[in-house]
């Protein structure tokens, strides 16, 4: 309550035997009940009253200020009384015993783990309460996940992760359709328009600015057509309802073992009867909350955080509370037992027509001097880390696909793992640090068993005539800490070999960097052919990052051509004696310049283009402190950025040294601004970007207050006050100084209250001199642009007090004993705005987010030729190209042997006059490991036939407004491959498949 809270084409000939496929893969296999689970099972409205819609509920969060299990079994209540096993107890049991009860539940990961403990009669009884409706589940997601710091990737497979366990195990009638994100600290578009495209009817949320509620409210306009795409047009939009009471019960009518209200006692001799004074208490209430809203509907959130232990006592009281309100003479209130969507549908059967929203609801402020933008770069590390994640998460479905590994225990609970990451105090860093600890814990087993998975599969890509001992003798190991510049594998081993998996849709070229100890190694590709190697010394700075175990002392450098889209090239590296003749090789052309001027700032010259140039910097805030007991005493914590505005920006010196080291590959800069900041700045042959690695911590913290670490690109742009931000990843919004689009703001934090999430990008244009700036992250960070042809990114930050939303505790945080060190990229694009630019900020924002995976397999005695005789060294995964505005988003294994298959538009309907066009690709060869046998299509979390989801109508304002509107019909037919994709369209498939009968040419 307080939280106010990562082919070789195969020729061979065969008979096709296309096999029709019956399965009925959105039906549970557990016996067919009967159901009454759809709208028709809503409790009655009355036209003529009044309708009070109460829903119990809980909000139970997956870690936060307990880990998951602690919340689970309910341990360390000295911390937080709760228990969510206890909670699910109570409620089942209480479901019962009045067939009018009923209750909504949010997180599979919570309803999962109590659900595999139980016996077959509960689950019985379960079952029968989801079939008729009296247990809802809504939103359905793996966790609650935040909005603001999360990639669109990520949401898409916790949604379809908890969605698929649903219909496995309930069937039909468990398959969610309202979104529920109370508690997230603001809202983005993407997921508005994730949830249009999932097949939702609507959304219900609890957090929008103080200033954008006293609006919505004063104005009746607290429910609306949220317009989530305007590439994609109505198929995105969704009707969205801000909750009244956050989603608290109101004031007085608590039941639950926390709660110290009084119940309601209705016997007539008891001295403390209460019932008149009890319902006139309740609707007073609710007449304060009616005038508000625009019909005779209004919804009451009744429950909280990890309440329901006692179902019982919630469950009586509301019982009286419905009773003796509606048996009052002459009453104008009809008390139901609903939940939000049975309240949503009473709304649509009004038929109004209502306004519409086109943009998202970031920054949050609750107050004046509260805005919910610190938590945009709060732990910087498991911010990454989660990245990271979901990098190798899609690099072991892809591999198990293509190898034909189908799904396992181990692969599911990577799964499980990257959706409690994506947790609204998971990925935020707004948890307590025992729970950081924990969700790293979790996903770093997850990944080890990835790890295992993927040996699996690579080893079933080698040829089919080695031996099985042969096989099983080959290692593929990762390097997980090539971000600090650690590789066991590349450091000890003298020779190995190193296989680059490329898990985008397109072929990569890339520069790939091993620590190493050596000075001078030979790197072969699949042809023979030696390439130009590079090694640079790993900066002093990174060899002393706390708890780095490394002997590395330099990198080894070289570029990968070509590696094919979901397929690999092998490359075989062996230490050598002697310096290679291809490292002093001719330098190549590199587009940039870097200098430093005395005041320690990294200047960059376009060496093509003589007007481009910028400058790069540190600086850093120094955080407002104050008793939090009022808007004014707000202190800058976990959630809140609020910088002290006497201190003002604050410079850092230049005390320390840098050195540029040039080569054939690479251009680099190591510089040391103090003992506690060090950057390297790269510029690479044949790329037109540049690479900025930051290093930041321990924090100083002598002032007793802390700080907030931002890097500021400087150029001489234009960009009149405008700048863009991604949305979760994928389309951009155009971000104001100091304005709202939707009211007039009166702003009293002038840089908290103008930052924005950046999950992957921000940018600004000079219209007049057709230039753009864009910088790509690496993962989540806060930025914004606060004077023209400025970017500033935080990317650090440390601070010792709390502020008061929570958490109870400072964002402090320490790893091997001293204060955290993040160590972060950024990639810089600067130049003409044409279609070329975009397609390059594109492939740039992709290669971050889906970067190639290398795994390692050490040799002995192996030469190389022994090597490429016995052994593949590149693969194809795919038999055709793709177009370059088309992208594979979900390769996975799925049920009964069947794949899920998820192809994305990457272009918006107005950014290029080349990309941004419809594309028609005929699927059925388009793999070279199978040829697909049928296809069928689904909504976007793949729980549902698209021909199947019929989702409510509602109008708007804009309803006679001509605008775009794709409309195309769902593959039903098993034999259809051709599939058009549109502008922002991302279309979702089940796929049976017959494998090639040879893995040979």
């Amino acid at each position: 309550m307080f939280k106010i809270y990562s082919s070789i084409l195969l020729s061979c000939f065969f008979v096709l035997i296309i096999l029709v496929s019956t399965r009925t893969f959105i039906v549970p296999n557990n016996k067919v009940q009967s159901t009454n689970c759809g709208y028709e099972n809503c409790a009655k409205v009355d036209p003529k009253k009044l309708n009070v819609h109460l829903v119990p509920h809980t909000h139970d969060d997956v870690g936060w200020l307990k880990t998951v299990d602690q919340y689970y079994f309910g341990s360390r209540n000295n911390i937080h009384r709760a228990g969510v096993h206890y909670i699910l107890n109570s409620v089942i049991q209480s479901l019962q015993e009045n067939p009018d009860r009923r209750f909504i539940y949010v997180e599979s990961a919570f309803l999962f783990k109590w659900w595999e403990k139980q016996n077959e009669k509960i689950k019985a009884t379960v079952r029968s309460l989801i079939n008729e409706g009296r247990l809802e589940i809504i939103g359905g997601g793996w966790s609650m996940n935040d909005e603001a710091v999360t990639h669109y990737q990520s949401i898409i497979d916790q949604f379809s992760w908890g969605f698929r366990r649903l219909n496995d195990t309930f069937g039909k009638c468990a398959r969610p359709k309202i979104g529920w994100q109370i508690d997230p600290f603001g809202h983005s578009r993407e997921q508005a328009s994730i949830f249009g495209q999932m097949g939702f009817d609507g959304l219900l949320f609890a957090r929008l600015d103080y200033q954008d509620r006293i609006k919505r409210l004063r104005s009746k306009t607290a429910e609306f057509i949220w317009k989530g795409s305007p590439s994609l047009g109505k198929s995105s939009n969704l009707f969205t309802s801000v909750l009244y009471n956050h989603y608290s019960a109101p004031d007085g009518f608590c039941f639950d073992i926390r709660c110290q209200d009084e119940p309601l006692i209705d016997d007539p001799e008891s001295p403390d009867y209460n019932i008149a004074q009890r319902v006139e208490q309740f609707l007073a209430f609710v007449n304060n909350q009616a005038k508000l809203y625009r019909t005779n509907n209004v919804l009451l959130t009744m429950g909280d955080d990890f309440q329901y232990h006692l179902a019982d006592a919630w469950f009586t009281n509301l019982d009286l509370l419905i009773k003796y309100t509606n048996q009052r003479n002459g009453s104008t209130h009809n008390l139901i037992y609903s939940t939000p969507s049975c309240y949503l549908k009473a709304l649509n059967d009004e038929n109004l027509s209502w306004t519409t929203k086109s943009d998202d609801f970031f920054p949050y402020a609750s107050d004046s001097h509260s805005y919910w933008t610190g938590y945009y770069a709060s732990r910087p590390t498991i911010k990454f880390y989660e990245r990271m994640g979901n990098n190798f998460l899609q690099v072991v479905k892809q591999l198990s696909v293509l190898n034909d590994v189908p799904d396992n225990t181990e692969l599911e609970k990577f799964r499980e793992a990257m959706g409690i990451l994506q947790h609204h105090d998971a990925v935020t860093g707004t948890e307590k640090q025992h729970v950081a600890d924990d969700y790293a814990r979790i996903l770093s087993n997850s990944m080890h068993n990835g790890e295992k998975i993927s040996t699996d599969a690579l080893r079933n890509w080698l040829p089919e005539d080695q031996s099985s001992k042969q096989k099983e003798s080959l290692i593929f190991h990762s390097c997980l800490q090539l971000n600090v510049s650690s590789c066991e594998h590349t450091e000890i081993n003298k020779k190995f070999v190193l296989t680059v998996y490329n898990p985008t849709s397109h072929p990569l070229t890339t520069y790939v960097r091993l620590p190493v100890k050596g000075t001078s190694y030979q790197i072969k590709n699949y042809l023979g052919t030696e390439l130009v190697t590079q090694i640079v010394p790993v900066p002093e700075a990174v060899k002393k990052i706390p708890g780095r175990k490394s002997s590395a002392l330099y990198e080894l450098v070289f570029l990968a051509r070509e590696i094919p889209a979901l397929g690999y090239q092998s490359f075989y590296v062996s230490e050598t004696n002697s310096e290679s003749e291809f490292q002093s090789a001719e330098q190549k052309l590199k587009t940039y310049d870097i200098y430093v001027d005395t005041t320690g700032k990294v200047l960059i010259q376009s060496k093509l283009i003589e007007s481009i140039k910028l400058k790069q910097s540190f600086h850093y805030y120094v955080g407002a402190q104050g008793n939090n007991e009022e808007p004014l005493n707000r202190t800058s914590g976990a959630y809140i950025f609020r910088p002290n505005k006497t201190a003002g920006i604050q410079d850092f010196s230049l005390r320390g040294n840098f050195k540029i080291i040039r080569g054939p590959l690479v251009d680099e800069l190591q510089m040391t601004v103090n003992e506690w900041i060090s950057q390297v700045v790269r510029v690479y042959a044949e790329e037109d970007r540049i690479e900025f690695n930051w290093l930041v911590g321990p924090i100083n913290i002598n002032d007793k207050i802390g700080k907030e670490i931002i890097t500021k690109y400087t150029t001489d742009l234009q960009s009149n006050g405008e700048f863009s931000t991604d949305s979760n990843g994928r389309e951009m919004l155009k971000r104001t100084i100091n304005k709202r689009a939707t009211w007039n703001l009166d702003l009293f934090e002038p840089i908290a209250g103008n930052y924005y999430p950046v999950t992957t990008k921000i940018s600004l244009n000079d219209v007049n001199r057709k230039l753009k700036l864009a910088v790509l992250t690496d993962r989540a960070e806060g930025g914004s642009s606060l004077r023209d042809g400025e970017i500033e990114l935080m990317i650090h930050r440390r601070l010792l007090k709390d502020d008061g939303k929570g958490v109870g505790e400072a964002l402090n945080e320490t790893a091997y004993g001293t204060g955290l060190v993040a160590r972060g990229e950024h990639s810089l694009i600067i130049g003409s705005q044409c279609d070329s630019f975009v397609l390059q900020e594109k492939n740039e924002a992709v290669r971050l987010s889906l970067r190639p995976w290398i795994f390692i397999t050490p040799l002995k005695n192996t030469t190389f030729d022994a090597w490429n005789e016995n052994y593949k060294m590149q693969s194809f995964g795919l038999a055709k190209a793709l177009p370059p505005n088309i992208h594979i988003l979900t390769l996975e294994p799925w049920k009964d042997g069947s794949m899920l298959f998820r192809m994305e538009h990457i272009f918006e309907s107005d950014e290029s006059v080349i990309f941004s066009t419809p594309v028609t690709i005929n699927i059925q060869d388009l793999f070279s490991a199978f040829t697909i046998t049928s296809v069928r299509e689904t909504t976007l979390g793949g729980n549902q036939w698209l021909e199947d989801n019929d989702r409510l109508k509602w109008f708007s304002d804009e309803d006679f407004v001509v605008g775009k509107n794709y409309t195309f019909k769902p593959i039903v037919s098993q034999n259809q491959m051709e599939v058009v994709l549109m502008p922002m369209q991302i279309r979702t498939f089940i796929l049976d498949v017959l494998p090639h009968i040879s893995r040979g040419c």
